[in-house]
């Protein structure tokens, strides 16, 4: 889809301005949000590419750099960083071969941190694309890249 059509079929109103700009970035061939686009974007919505792009870098979820098809998110709060995140954080990197900010030479994974994601309960706590994945340990959390390293080549 194009940044035209998904602000028609989204409506042109700023108060759609941060499911437009899930639109965009999930139309992407690589998750991000590109220049030319959050150009376009501004000239039909009348908003200036300063506040598109503040907007959009506050949250988490939006990225100006190209990252992998899944993109998974350790939560590094308190309640997380008590319960082990340290842990998960290096069994993660050592998994899969890259740094917090980085992706996987493959273009599969990119790993992220986040303040919170709201599961303290079941803290230490991952999300992965739209999936909360909770009470994790290292082991837990190398089965979950395993199976979906998996369903990738299949």
């Amino acid at each position: 889809m194009t940044v035209a059509e998904i602000v028609s079929s989204r409506g042109n109103s700023r108060q759609n301005l941060l499911q437009i700009l899930h639109d965009i970035q999930d139309a992407s061939g690589d998750h991000s949000l590109h220049p030319a686009e959050v150009e376009a974007l501004s000239a039909l919505m009348a908003i200036p590419v300063a506040d598109i792009v503040g907007t959009a870098s506050f949250y988490t979820m939006f990225a100006f750099h190209p990252r992998g098809r899944h993109v998974i998110r350790l939560c590094e709060s308190p309640p997380c960083w008590v319960m082990g995140e340290e842990d998960l954080r290096a069994a993660l990197e050592a998994r899969l071969g890259i740094t917090v900010g980085q992706t996987t030479p493959d273009g599969q994974f990119t790993l992220e941190t986040s303040s919170c994601l709201g599961t303290c309960g079941v803290a230490p706590v991952m999300s992965i694309d739209d999936e909360v994945y909770g009470n994790l340990t290292a082991e837990k959390v190398s089965q979950i890249i395993d199976r979906l390293a998996v369903q990738e080549r299949v």
